[in-house]
């Protein structure tokens, strides 16, 4: 199905799809048509002088891929990789970025009103990049607007360093 084409079944059933992911103990949920494909997470490419949440580099197909560590970037602890980590590949307008979760969960249908406004915590964190807090059954996933997320200041670094290779 094209990108258009799930855009207007969204319209006409009122859900919109979202790939869900851990982090350590949270879930997240991103919407499914930033998703380019997903794979296993391979070694990258590093480049000095980044900051540690920017792994490195990957070249896929002949295009270089900036890499986020998105436990590192969420300050959810320690990243460990082993056999279930998993690099999500996005495209985000003109830019293809990788993200390397803990794990790939489901995707999930969800209506505006299955998503409810984050909370606000005032200076202690930033929530700028939450959508929301979607209730999926019996557990709870934190909505990433992820191309805010993707296309904040840091990511102005990540195009330097796609240049830069």
């Amino acid at each position: 199905m094209s990108e258009l084409a799930a855009e207007n079944a969204q319209v006409l059933t009122g859900h919109q799809e979202f790939l869900t992911f851990t982090l350590g103990d949270e879930e997240y949920a991103i919407d499914i048509l930033k998703v380019q494909e997903i794979r296993g997470y391979d070694g990258v490419t590093r480049i000095a002088n980044t900051p540690d949440y920017i792994k490195g580099v990957i070249n896929m197909r002949g295009v270089i891929v900036p890499v986020v560590d998105m436990r590192l970037k969420l300050h959810v602890g320690e990243a460990v990789y082993d056999q279930f980590t998993v690099m999500i590949i996005l495209n985000l307008g003109e830019r293809v970025v990788g993200m390397v979760v803990d794990g790939v969960s489901d995707v999930v249908a969800l209506s505006e009103e299955q998503i409810r406004p984050a909370p606000e915590f005032g200076a202690v964190m930033d929530t700028q990049y939450i959508h929301g807090l979607a209730s999926i059954e019996d557990r709870m996933a934190i909505v990433v607007d992820i191309e805010k997320l993707m296309s904040s200041s840091e990511m102005g670094l990540m195009d330097s360093i796609a240049e830069a290779i």
